[in-house]
């Protein structure tokens, strides 16, 4: 098996490049110790010098000698977590999404991965079931912090019911351990109807409560049904009742331990305030955005952002013609922040609900949309702008979820495509044409 970590990317002047480093170069050791992944790379290029040990791609092994600051970056990227590749996922969860794909779909969705490292890396969301008890101990002897821990639920019988492994009962033990070694875990539960809600949630909040402030957030997301469930079990969504009565539950959970901790500590998912027709709170409400990538409090903070970069808009824009693009449960919003550019003159704003066809209409979010269901539902645009969110698009590439590439999309719908990231800024700047830059608009 190969040794060592293959150099995937080389930032421009950094230490790396001055090296020369390159993508394909091997890194093998740091300070004459072997690396099994990308924690014992990070942990041991974490000091001011040190040794690598570089294999090239044609064979010859260099030696370099690394002096820097503590703050200044190596400046490269490995290609993956380990030689050996991800820890995969052990569970049979009723609710698992990566089970509700169809075919001919991005390669990287059908990974079930369940990494603790790219937990501490990416902030990807894991179990803890598959662990060995080597690994465990590395973590609470590395202190390996953050992590991002799908919890789902507190009792022992639950969880094991829900995520169909007996390994998943063992998680009180587990965060007691994470707790007593001062690891902070950013807890996720993805509620499904009649299996974890009621009062199977407040057990679970609660306990998780209990810990803080190890535990720092709590982030309560809705299970995601699509049509391809065929040879699952049947479940269900949330109705506009049942999501409403989960929100008024949390606000009374948040005001209990803003009162107790300083911190809200329980959070929502975006998704959750669409389905029960409530308004996005304020941005207090999510403290520091601790799981914003969770989708809990994107919406709050992009309003946010809208309404203080306006007002360094001129009166008059340049006449301009912008189509964007939302799914059904975004639409409330988007009109909202629409109607605070009718005050302007020459912008010509058209919002397009676009239904998730592909994976069925339940699915409602902006990110699950594929190129195929916006070819279907957009008109021929002739040359005219249209915006694309990109959290529908792999980060490192310009693909959507089917597999389809932007320039396809782009050729079937006849228009301009701009890539938006996802704040006000970039928004505002998209739709106008023009920069924001410090206090005006050049």
């Amino acid at each position: 098996m190969p040794k060592g970590l293959v150099v995937a990317d080389v930032q421009p002047g950094s230490i790396a490049e001055e090296m020369e480093i390159v993508p394909g170069d091997r890194i093998l050791a740091v300070n004459e110790q072997e690396l099994k992944d990308i924690i014992d790379f990070q942990y041991l290029t974490a000091d001011e010098e040190f040794t690598l040990l570089v294999e090239k791609e044609e064979g010859e092994v260099w030696e370099l000698e690394i002096e820097r600051d503590l703050d200044e970056e190596l400046g490269l990227e490995v290609q993956a977590v380990s030689a050996e590749g991800l820890k995969l996922c052990k569970n049979n969860c009723l609710f698992c999404f990566v089970a509700q794909m169809p075919e001919g779909m991005r390669a990287s969705l059908y990974d079930k991965d369940d990494d603790y490292r790219l937990s501490l890396t990416q902030g990807s969301f894991i179990t803890l079931s598959n662990l060995s008890d080597t690994e465990f101990d590395r973590i609470l002897h590395m202190h390996l912090s953050p992590l991002y821990i799908s919890v789902h639920a507190w009792s022992p019988e639950e969880r094991v019911r829900l995520m169909k492994n007996p390994k998943a009962g063992d998680l009180a033990i587990q965060f007691a351990k994470l707790a007593a070694a001062g690891i902070t875990i950013h807890a996720q539960i993805v509620l499904v109807p009649g299996y974890n809600d009621g009062r199977v949630l407040e057990e679970t909040v609660s306990e998780l409560a209990k810990l803080y402030p190890a535990v720092q957030s709590i982030a309560v997301v809705p299970v995601g049904l699509t049509r391809y469930r065929q040879g699952l079990p049947d479940l269900r969504g949330f109705t506009k009742e049942e999501s409403q009565h989960i929100l008024e539950q949390g606000e009374r959970w948040q005001a209990e331990y803003f009162q107790a901790t300083g911190r809200r500590l329980v959070y929502f998912s975006d998704e959750f305030y669409a389905q029960a027709g409530f308004d996005f709170p304020g941005v207090e409400v999510y403290d520091d955005f601790p799981q914003l990538e969770n989708g809990v409090g994107m919406a709050s903070k992009f309003l946010a952002e809208v309404e203080d970069k306006l007002r360094l808009l001129p009166q008059a824009i340049p006449e301009r013609t912008v189509h964007i693009l939302t799914g059904t449960s975004a639409t409330p919003f988007f009109q909202r922040i629409l109607h605070r550019f009718d005050e302007y003159t020459g912008l010509n704003l058209n919002l397009h609900t676009l239904e998730n066809r592909f994976f069925g209409t339940s699915v409602t979010v902006a990110g699950l949309l594929t190129a195929q269901d916006i070819a279907e539902q957009l008109p021929d645009l002739n040359g005219e702008i249209f915006l694309i969110p990109s959290v529908m698009l792999k980060s490192d590439e310009d693909i959507f979820l089917d597999n389809q590439s932007v320039t396809w999309l782009a050729e079937k719908v006849h228009g301009v495509p701009l890539i938006v990231e996802n704040h006000g800024a970039a928004f505002i700047e998209a739709v106008t044409g023009l920069v924001l830059e410090g206090e005006t608009i050049e």
